[in-house]
């Protein structure tokens, strides 16, 4: 028998925590510069951050709610602006489904896994940063 486990004010907050980090490093980024990407690396800034947001709901979708769904990411280029939103929106959706909810032992894996897969793209975000001379923010706990 799985245990239902409560979303926690702590793991919340770490959602909101990942939110505000990768908005802040996706602001740091001019659009001018949306399309760059280190050498050798497979993504430009643009497409890393949009698979950051469609990682989001597919990750929810597959590993907390249990529903299936092929990975299919849309083909667009979107402006700065729609890219933030779409970050955003991810998140958004996914603090809908957590909030208040319970969760049994494959939900609460699938959520650690969500944030996992985000903060090893955004660790890639920060270094694309980097190698156009911005100081990425700083990370708050």
């Amino acid at each position: 028998m799985q245990t239902q486990v409560a979303m926690t004010t702590p793991l919340l907050k770490t959602l909101e925590t990942s939110r505000e980090y990768t908005l802040a490093v996706a602001e740091a980024m001019p659009e001018q510069a949306y399309d760059s990407k280190p050498a050798g690396a497979g993504w430009n800034f643009r497409e890393l951050l949009q698979h950051i947001a469609y990682g989001i709901g597919w990750w929810e979708d597959n590993y907390i709610n249990g529903k299936e769904t092929d990975w299919a990411p849309p083909a667009e280029t979107l402006k700065k602006k729609q890219v933030i939103a779409s970050i955003n929106d991810a998140y958004s959706r996914l603090k809908a489904t957590m909030d208040g909810s319970q969760l049994n032992e494959a939900g609460l894996q699938g959520f650690h896994a969500t944030l996992d897969h985000i903060t090893h793209h955004r660790g890639q975000a920060v270094l694309h940063l980097r190698c156009q001379g911005i100081e990425p923010p700083a990370y708050t706990y």
